[in-house]
């Protein structure tokens, strides 16, 4: 029996309260579905400025009843400090997800990147303290490696951010050493490595290569490769980010105030990376995909390559990752496939001029 075994079967017989922000989004809904799996309990928040309803139905639809009454969403806001502390009573640890991606939003839009994924942090941080949680995970990102060269990435070493996103994941890491020093607050960050899976988001201007290109495939459009197709990333199946949190929230007290890499220590071209997609598709479809790449511009704020060095997350947190790449493809073009992604409104729960909302609100917002 594996390590995550072990403390999977250990969460069983003692089950703990948690509470996931962001919990409608992609690594949120993927993180509240194992934990009520788990048989843990589980409260959910979010505002639903990237997250969707059908995230929280398609979790519904594949535990037990229950599991999901175990589960209990409110529709709220980090961005008010007041919901955060609502939220963090009762509660063992906190899985912090909600924030705003994308290097590119950030460019476009840096002081609602800074509202959301700095603030946003600082509040969570502060109900964290005032509530007594024993313990807060929160996604960090390998943009803070920023222009440093070296490869693999190892989290000692660090370089300027190159983007307003990368400074506010940055921010997060020093506001977690602040609060472990001044008030012991127990925090620690994951580096996520470009992850991927079922019910990431498709669409919109800042969609993530890998559904964005499932699609595009499907429909035997040109996926447009920003830079030049050699470019490198280390793509980390979702299902691995679940682990690392998990282990993360169960981790000894020596391993918290501190920040670990989450990836798979391997990487892929985007080339190759297309082809993977591609045949994929067109095994499901069973007939060609026509989909060739068109090379486009390289994007601000990105790096030519990224690989995780992971050695330090397997030795303290006992990481191992169980999905690579091309099973993980495999697994998400079949769930894109078996439940296509349909267009919804984005729902903007608490407007950033008011932190009430409506009981209707509450109702639409649960996908009630």
């Amino acid at each position: 029996m594996s390590y995550y075994h072990e403390v999977q079967s250990l969460l069983k017989a003692n089950p703990r309260r948690w509470l996931i922000t962001g919990v409608a989004g992609f690594i949120g809904s993927n993180l509240l579905e194992a934990l009520l799996k788990l048989g843990q309990t589980v409260k959910g928040i979010d505002n639903f400025s990237t997250g969707y309803a059908r995230n929280l139905d398609e979790v519904k639809r594949r535990v037990s009843k229950e599991h999901w009454r175990n589960f209990h969403f409110e529709a709220s806001d980090i961005r008010d400090l007041r919901s955060c502390d609502s939220a963090c009573s009762h509660v063992d640890f906190v899985l912090h997800q909600a924030a705003l991606g994308s290097v590119p939003r950030s460019i476009e839009e840096p002081c609602v990147s800074h509202d959301s994924n700095v603030t946003g942090f600082l509040n969570m941080l502060e109900a964290v303290r005032k509530n007594g949680v024993k313990r807060l995970v929160y996604a960090s990102s390998s943009a803070v490696y920023g222009d440093h060269q070296d490869s693999p990435k190892v989290e000692a070493r660090t370089g300027k951010a190159l983007s307003p996103y990368a400074a506010t994941k940055m921010a997060n890491e020093k506001y977690s050493e602040a609060f472990a020093a001044v008030y012991g607050t127990e925090v620690i960050g994951l580096r996520y490595f470009n992850v991927f899976g079922p019910r990431q988001d498709p669409s919109g201007a800042y969609a993530a290569v890998i559904p964005k290109w499932i699609l595009l495939c499907a429909e035997n459009k040109p996926c447009v490769v920003n830079g030049s197709p050699e470019i490198t990333r280390d793509f980390c199946y979702v299902d691995n980010v679940v682990q690392a949190n998990i282990l993360a929230a169960l981790a000894e007290r020596e391993a918290t105030n501190s920040v670990y890499n989450v990836g798979c220590g391997e990487t892929i071209t985007l080339a190759r990376l297309h082809h993977l997609i591609s045949s994929n598709v067109s095994s499901l479809y069973k007939s060609e995909v026509h989909s060739e790449p068109i090379i486009g511009e390289a994007r601000a704020g990105d790096i030519a390559h990224s690989l995780a060095d992971i050695s330090r997350t397997q030795k303290i947190l006992g990481f191992r990752p169980i999905i690579p790449v091309a099973e993980g493809l495999k697994i998400t073009i079949e769930a894109v496939f078996n439940n296509p992604a349909k267009k919804e409104p984005k729902l903007q729960v608490i407007s950033d001029k008011s932190h009430g909302q409506s009981e209707q609100d509450k109702k639409i917002a649960a996908g009630r």
